[in-house]
């Protein structure tokens, strides 16, 4: 069966782009009973030849997928499954298709759906769930089976005997009306539905008058738990393939823009006062980075608004950038971009001229500023821009520093430029984050 899913898979997409396609793999291994609930061992010697030989070319597969040797000789496949192993837990394979492997001593939080194509039991069904149950973060706070076969009383009996017989109620989500209208659960609370969310959303805080600086502290914090909830429970219904979202596109942008507006302004206050009144309110930002846009679709945006100058895109832009977590701090930057443009300028080029310059005259004004050395300087945030991360320790940081006494009164105007530069150069690197186009496909 394993087999014939891996056929199919590759069949339905040969007439796409390779871009496009799916990094599909599969693994296992000789079984001496293929209906075992156990961990396979890593056996393939003992594999029928068709077997053997198959699994030899789907290998083959994934060394040009990965530009890697292995095969499925005894070394080589111990090998081939430790890579395939952290491939998968690194998300650079799409689908893996496995035969009792995995099932033990394997976790990667980031697997979110598992495709159940056998008659599972009891703790074999228990193991193979939990490959994909590993709660991540608010975005993935539960995995997600889609089962082939009727496992609803397997599922229920092993439930049963390895925990109790009321544990199926923790263990699946609810239906999608359940969701959508509330329900009381089985310690008799209750829970309001995303319709009622949103109608309290609708009414309390109007998008067509809602102004910030005008809330009240408490009405802040409401609207901050309020869109929270909503932004948890989408998130649950979004797993349902018939939910259809009452709350528009643009809305959910708007209020997500005002959503972070308002987190930003109370934490501004709070850094005046002793308590915060924001240990009272979850922040969703896992959440919102679901959702982010990529700067390339910004790009695209800005390249269709150039061509037909139309006020309608150019305000779906600043929404777009206003409701980013990670681009709204960009705004400024990317604003004066579209206003650089003239009839002859193209976006993508122009873009990659226009982050450049103002990238070297930024770090050009820090360096002046605090005095700091320019060639280390300027190769020290090269490689916090390749790794992705600015390093506010070790020597490449002490070095870009101008000399200065470790002990008296010269050690304080150390300890002061060092957190200067650290501040700015941070504020440098989040603004210019992910805006190098060069190495992109345009």
């Amino acid at each position: 069966m394993a087999m014939r899913y891996y056929e199919e898979f590759q069949a339905q997409q040969t007439s796409l782009e390779q871009s496009k396609r799916l990094k599909v793999g599969i693994i296992y291994s000789y079984a001496p009973n293929d209906e075992q609930e156990e961990e396979n061992s890593e056996d393939t010697a003992s594999l029928p030849k068709s077997q053997r030989d198959f699994l030899d070319a789907a290998i083959n597969d994934y060394n040009a997928m990965f530009k890697c040797k292995f095969d499925s000789s005894a070394d080589n496949f111990h090998n081939y499954y430790k890579d395939f192993s952290l491939k998968l837990k690194n998300r650079e394979l799409d689908l893996a298709i496995v035969v009792n492997m995995f099932l033990t001593g394997f976790d990667a939080t980031t697997l979110n759906t598992l495709y159940v194509d056998k008659s599972l039991r009891y703790h074999g069904l228990l193991q193979a769930y939990s490959r994909t149950n590993r709660i991540l973060n608010s975005v993935k706070s539960f995995g997600n089976i889609i089962a082939f076969r009727d496992l609803q009383k397997p599922t229920d009996d092993a439930l049963a005997l390895f925990s109790d017989e009321n544990a199926k109620g923790i263990v699946f989500l609810r239906s999608l009306e359940e969701y959508l209208h509330g329900y009381t659960d089985d310690k008799g609370e209750k829970h309001k539905g995303y319709n009622e969310l949103l109608q309290t959303l609708h009414t309390r805080f109007p998008l067509n008058n809602f102004l910030e600086s005008t809330l009240k502290q408490s009405d802040k914090k409401d609207f901050l738990a309020l869109f929270g909830e909503i932004l948890k429970l989408r998130n649950i219904l979004e797993v349902f393939d018939d939910f259809s979202d009452s709350l528009s596109e643009r809305d959910r942008q708007d209020y997500q823009s005002y959503y972070i507006d308002t987190y930003e302004s109370l934490r501004t206050k709070d850094q005046t006062q002793k308590q915060s009144v924001l240990d009272e309110v979850e922040f969703e930002v896992e959440l919102l980075k679901q959702v982010e846009i990529s700067i390339e679709y910004i790009l695209e945006l800005i390249a269709k608004y150039h061509k037909h100058k139309d006020k309608q895109s150019y305000e779906h832009i600043v929404k777009l950038l206003d409701s980013s977590l990670s681009l709204r701090s960009k705004k400024e930057l990317l604003l004066h971009f579209i206003e650089s443009l003239n009839p002859q300028s193209d976006v993508a080029k122009d873009f990659s001229i226009y982050i450049n310059a103002r990238k070297d005259e930024s770090l050009s004004s820090i360096i002046t500023e605090l005095d700091l050395k320019p060639e280390k300087t300027r190769a020290f945030m090269r490689d916090a821009f390749e790794r992705g991360e600015l390093r506010n320790y070790g020597q490449a940081f002490g070095e870009i520093l101008p000399p200065s006494p470790l002990f008296g009164k010269g050690a304080e105007q150390t300890h002061k430029v060092r957190k200067q530069a650290l501040e700015k150069l941070q504020t440098f690197f989040e603004l210019f984050k992910g805006l190098d186009m060069s190495n992109k496909e345009q």
